[in-house]
């Protein structure tokens, strides 16, 4: 399992970081689209969505975001 940062670019003018643990690149973004789907009440319109970084999971992992 890997840890993937995405950020995505939403209805033309939000930009929002989305973090998911996945086996694999395919499952990565089909998981930070379905977390967008959750987290919005108007299913958002997805401009971009761009796999920023990964990571192994092991014992010590994660991201800093910058706001």
């Amino acid at each position: 399992m890997k840890l993937y940062r995405f950020e995505a670019l939403i209805n033309s003018s939000e930009n929002v970081s989305i973090i998911v643990v996945a086996s694999d690149e395919l499952s990565a973004f089909e998981a930070a689209e379905l977390e967008l789907e959750k987290t919005y009440l108007k299913l958002p319109i997805i401009e971009e969505l761009s796999l920023i970084d990964t990571r192994a999971i092991r014992k010590k992992a994660g991201f800093v975001i910058n706001s």
